[in-house]
């Protein structure tokens, strides 16, 4: 009876070990299509944010993208969807999964899906979700309203970053790029692995000044295109 007791006991405190894993961070996984395509999806997770996107593994051809606010109940999920490029009626919604998450995987149970873990938050000094909220142009602030449908997110694990355009009211999705980050000595460096807007700067790496000022991120440099930029963002609550 008591080495029963105590089995029951090692597999409930498992059970309670794996539910009380952490979704914080970012997760991949890779599969090939039946026409041979190689097919690469990553999941970041900040506090209260997650994005998935789909792309190319081996070109970086962008195939989809969808996120919002989360929350977790247990190894339950919910998402109040914010943008889908698949579905733009679902904006606005809130969809439930059940989840079992592990310290390198987790499995979205209803669908059979698994994700393997790329980092747990860190060691990214960016980590979380962030709003663009202002500008500095001629040397002046130009404060952007961060509460209203029309958004420019970035969300970043501990290596992972990805931006999303795109409004809540009119369902509309405006573009998405990403990829990995460094910060190192007060240069933020992206690595792009997929851009909705242009195929082309997949593979590019882009180096920005960054500083963080009154808990506002300062990011300052050239853009893709090659013009001077410096924006400003706020953590997202």
């Amino acid at each position: 009876m008591t080495k029963k007791i105590s089995l029951l006991l090692l597999l409930t405190m498992l059970g309670t070990a794996m539910s009380a894993q952490s979704l914080l961070g970012a997760w991949e996984r890779q599969h090939t299509t039946e026409n041979g395509e190689n097919l690469r999806s990553v999941v970041i997770f900040t506090e209260e944010h997650q994005v998935m996107t789909m792309y190319n593994a081996d070109n970086g051809k962008f195939i989809h993208t969808n996120g919002g606010a989360y929350t977790r109940s247990g190894d339950v999920v919910t998402e109040k969807i914010e943008f889908n490029t698949d579905d733009a009626d679902s904006v606005g919604s809130e969809v439930s999964f059940k989840v079992i998450v592990g310290a390198t995987e987790f499995e979205i149970v209803d669908a059979g899906i698994k994700f393997k873990r790329l980092d747990d938050g860190t060691p990214g000094e960016l980590q979380g979700a962030w709003l663009m909220s202002g500008r500095v142009r001629d040397g002046k602030v130009q404060d952007r309203d961060t509460s209203g449908p029309r958004k420019t997110m970035k969300i970043l694990s501990g290596t992972r970053f990805q931006w999303i355009a795109y409004n809540t009211e009119t369902k509309q999705f405006m573009g998405t790029g990403g990829g990995t980050y460094t910060t190192v000595d007060g240069t933020y460096t992206e690595n792009i692995e997929f851009f909705s807007k242009d195929a082309t700067r997949v593979g590019a790496s882009l180096s920005f000044s960054y500083a963080l000022k009154e808990g506002k991120w300062n990011h300052s440099g050239l853009s893709s295109k090659g013009a001077p930029i410096h924006e400003i963002w706020s953590k997202r609550k």
